[in-house]
């Protein structure tokens, strides 16, 4: 076993692989597009008070033009300048959405609301257009299922009868899509033109003021020298790297050049290695605040201030990251594995006097929004502390000068592309949804189908949740999770906000669940790592977290929800701490070790512990514990009488 780090493997993430390589004119071009749409969301969210409709067209109008300048055609053959072509569909998303920017008034006011020819000539260019983007900044799933849902609209009548309608005229589809605030420019698009862009900005600045070296380097001194201890970094360090973007397969791509590497220097498996780094960058879509920018769609989506949902995510993060944590250690233990040495390893009190003043800004925005300030005032407050702390380290090299500022304007800006053509383009399937009332048909099937029985409905909803989600960035696989799968639960009794962070929840998991586990094929192209057996790694060590969203489901004060009334923190305290026995056990019993290794009977009475605690039945809790005390006793009797027979031998 070699414990010498092997060297960062170079590889292209999938996000990367997609992007242009620009060079010259166009990349400035393009950066120069970057600057005005962030300048334009900072100005639009704070000094400009622009009508809702103008702001969200002109925000498209610039996501658009600067995603065609940055996704070629084909994203296996980027290049280093746009094509004819890039500019001829730039300029036709140009003229599209500038038409309906300028004659949206004409068209409800002197028109009363009467659409013409040209009108739907021009909506069904927008329409290709977003198409073309959507395809090629987050892949074919969006625009095929965009379709589909238009076919639905206009053919409903056709369709089997639990899920027929009587169907809309193309006209009147095109106009609710187009000409309205409730399709492409409708909420979902308001949200990222201000929330979301605004927090994406945030994460820009945080990182140009050194915060991933920060994090990498407190992950290094929490848990390098445990057992398995560059595992337990990659953990931590994916964690604290979510607070910042949502997205599993970015967070792989950024955090993994560091910790697979280090993880296959002390032995791990190469698949192991990039298991762990994919399940762990996954947890970032659910760790607050930003949570892959879905936190602040579910506040629209439920009506509630984005506070709500940035405590809500709390516990059921934290007890995910343990539950990998769990999985790691177990590992770690069956290998026999030692952490690094104490030489290579920096010290908690030197990391944080470095470059310790690089929390401060996520401090900022926690304050801000727990004192009920908007969260719009939250990234601003955070970017600002973030441009201030950068001069508060010792290094310079970090400090956010004018050259760095505009860069991390233009780098929020290119992440911020996929987010909002994602919300433009799922208006669509929310205006079809809104307009046949199909999310109401399939709540009221599937709880048909499951015969009202909550954990049968439960399980159906999230193998929907992860199927519909397959290869889709965090918002969007939220927003169609949101309008399609979450109306089943709230009909099955399960309160809102519960029901919507089930959905996200295995939404979310999409990214490590094969056959389309995006993330871990991002790892795997770093560790050098067959793609497939990376995934099911990955989906091993993640599933002791899959009874957390059950859990909440069952009892959902692990959202610390207080619409209800206060919350009983003794119940709390109980539903705690049984989550994290029901996922140490899950996790034990799916690594088959504990102290040695686990016989047939341990392994599926551990499973059978975890399962028991997902309820708030007090019988089944009692059965549950019990069942887990009298396991832990008799394996690690058995593991003392193994040690003593080995010594006996010796």
């Amino acid at each position: 076993m070699s414990n010498t780090q092997e060297p960062v493997i170079e590889e292209i993430s999938p996000e990367e692989y997609r992007e242009q390589r620009l060079q010259g004119w166009p990349a400035k071009a393009a950066a120069i597009i970057g600057i005005i749409l962030a300048v334009f969301v900072l100005l639009t969210s704070s000094y400009l008070n622009m009508q809702e409709f103008y702001r969200n067209t002109i925000f498209l109008i610039l996501v658009v033009v600067l995603g065609f300048f940055i996704y070629p055609v084909n994203k296996k053959k980027p290049g280093q300048k746009f094509s004819y072509f890039d500019l001829g569909l730039a300029a036709l998303g140009i003229v599209s959405i500038g038409y309906i920017t300028l004659t949206y008034t004409n068209l409800h006011v002197e028109r009363m609301s009467q659409a013409t020819t040209v009108d739907y000539v021009f909506a069904i260019i927008c329409i290709a257009v977003l198409f073309e983007i959507t395809r090629r900044s987050i892949g074919w799933f969006i625009p095929i299922l965009s379709v589909l849902a238009m076919v639905y609209a206009v053919y409903g009548a056709y369709f089997p009868i639990d899920f027929a309608h009587s169907g809309f005229s193309m006209e009147r589809l095109l106009y609710r899509i187009y000409m309205t605030s409730n399709g492409i420019f409708g909420s979902t698009l308001s949200i990222a033109s201000t929330y979301i862009v605004l927090f994406i900005l945030f994460g820009a600045f945080l990182s140009a003021s050194g915060a991933s070296k920060l994090f990498n380097d407190l992950a290094l001194a929490i848990a390098g020298q445990r057992r398995g201890g560059p595992a337990q970094v990659a953990v931590i360090t994916s964690a604290l790297t979510g607070t910042l973007n949502g997205s599993a397969v970015a967070n792989v791509a950024t955090t993994g050049a560091f910790t697979i590497p280090l993880m296959k220097s002390i032995g791990l498996k190469p698949r192991f290695a990039a298991g762990v780094e994919a399940a762990a960058s996954t947890g970032g879509m659910i760790m607050p605040p930003i949570m892959g920018a879905a936190a602040f769609i579910m506040a629209g989506f439920l009506g509630v201030p984005y506070t709500v949902i940035v405590v809500a995510g709390i516990i059921p993060a934290l007890l995910y990251y343990l539950a990998l944590i769990f999985a790691v250690d177990t590992e770690a233990k069956k290998q026999g594995l030692k952490g690094l040495s104490k030489d290579n390893i920096p010290e908690i009190k030197a990391v944080l006097l470095e470059r310790g003043a690089l929390l401060i800004p996520i401090i900022v925005v926690f304050i801000v929004l727990l004192t009920g300030r908007t969260a719009i005032m939250a990234g601003f407050a955070g970017i600002i502390a973030a441009i201030i702390t950068s001069y508060l380290t010792k290094d310079k090299t970090n400090r956010i000068t004018f050259t760095k500022f505009f860069a991390a304007l233009n780098d929020g800006a290119r992440g911020s592309v996929q987010v909002a053509i994602a919300c433009a383009s799922v208006g669509i399937i929310i205006a079809v949804v809104s307009m046949s009332g199909v999310g109401s048909m399939l709540a009221y099937n599937v709880i048909d189908i499951a015969g009202g029985n909550l954990f049968l409905i439960l399980i159906m909803v999230m193998a929907t949740c992860i199927v519909l989600s397959f290869g889709l960035p965090s918002t969007a696989l939220y927003i169609v999770v949101a309008v399609t799968a979450a109306p089943a639960l709230v009909q099955a009794g399960i309160t809102p906000l519960a029901a919507h962070f089930f959905v996200f929840y295995f939404g979310a998991m999409s990214n490590v669940t094969p056959p389309v586990a995006l993330a871990a094929y991002t790892g795997a192209g770093i560790a050098n790592a067959d793609p497939m057996q990376t995934s099911w790694t990955a989906l091993r060590l993640a599933l002791p977290g899959f009874i957390i969203p059950f859990i909440i489901a069952y009892d959902p004060i692990l959202l610390l929800d207080t619409t209800d009334g206060p919350i009983d923190y003794l119940r709390l305290a109980i539903v705690v701490v049984t989550a994290i026995i029901g996922v140490y056990a899950l996790a034990v019993g799916l690594g088959k070790f504990i102290k040695t290794r686990l016989n047939i009977v341990e392994q599926l009475a551990m499973m059978a512990v975890a399962f028991l605690l997902i309820t708030t039945d007090q019988m089944m809790d009692v059965i549950g514990l019990a069942l887990f005390a009298v396991v832990m006793v008799i394996h690690y009797a058995r593991s003392r009488k193994k040690v003593e027979m080995s010594d006996g031998a010796y």
